[in-house]
């Protein structure tokens, strides 16, 4: 059976143009509304792929996501967002994007036709059987991407992909799909819309459960985000006076820039 795209397929609504800006909204948020649905449908397989990352990443290891267009840059946003979050070394997630850093903003052409350059890029980074790599793929056929995880397993390294198309090539290439069958996009082939949401709704549960299994939130708290900026030093110091159960806000904000951490101020107290 030839395999068929989903995300290609016609929109069910026709004369786009002919729309009300209001009549527009409510049908993007109609479609959008069954996006949670989908990502729900794959938890199963996103929770194979999750125990892995984090085995991996608790054995020292590291998370690669490598992707083209719209996926590319969503697993540059999640990657980017590991360290200030979560206080891991920047290095410990990897985003890997067809076209380098230029792509992130600018369109590169033909960049994600090319099978041989992913693996050349992730090669820059010393990718080892350690690691785990995540191709991100709305389409599941990206040649960037497939090239790559085809590269990785003949290494030896555990490869884990995240599409929105059933029995996709970059299925075929992992040993981890994940597949977020979200259905024809509103505007058709518009990738970014619900793939794009339902492959960045995929990332955030992988990543935030992975920082979660390492250690790196306690309660509910980020207790080892990063003190960039004066709305999280204020976070920190009222969770600091919470886990501390102190009063005075100055005497917390003065441990907290201290030692640069919730957990590591609130250690220094309760050792």
């Amino acid at each position: 059976m030839a395999f068929e795209k989903f995300t290609e397929q016609d929109s069910p609504y026709r004369h786009l143009e002919k729309m009300s800006v209001r009549t527009l909204l409510d049908n993007i948020n109609k479609e959008d509304q069954t996006v949670p649905a989908a990502v729900e449908a794959a938890i199963p397989q996103i929770e194979k792929l999750t125990e892995v990352v984090s085995d991996k990443m608790l054995m020292g290891g590291r998370l690669f996501y490598i992707g083209a267009g719209t996926s590319g840059r969503l697993a540059v946003v999640d990657a980017s967002e590991c360290p200030p979050t979560y206080g891991v070394p920047y290095g410990l997630v990897i985003a890997v994007i067809a076209g380098g850093d230029k792509a992130i903003t600018t369109a590169i052409e033909f960049a994600e036709d090319d099978r041989e350059q992913g693996w050349k890029d992730l090669q820059a980074y010393n990718v080892s059987d350690k690691d785990v790599v995540i191709g991100i793929a709305a389409s599941g056929t990206t040649p960037y991407v497939i090239g790559a995880l085809d590269e990785c397993r003949k290494k030896g390294i555990i490869t884990g992909s995240i599409s929105c198309n059933p029995d996709s090539p970059v299925s075929a290439a992992a040993d981890f799909p994940i597949e977020v069958v979200v259905g024809p996009e509103f505007v058709t082939g518009s990738t970014r819309m619900k793939s794009g949401t339902a492959q960045k709704l995929v990332l955030n549960m992988i990543s935030t459960s992975a920082m979660i299994q390492l250690g790196r939130v306690e309660d509910n708290k980020m207790v080892n985000m990063q003190l960039t900026n004066e709305k999280l030093i204020d976070r920190g110091v009222k969770m600091l006076m919470e886990r501390l159960n102190w009063s005075d806000y100055e005497k917390a904000k003065e441990l907290l820039v201290k030692h640069g951490s919730v957990k590591k101020a609130a250690e220094s107290v309760t050792k």
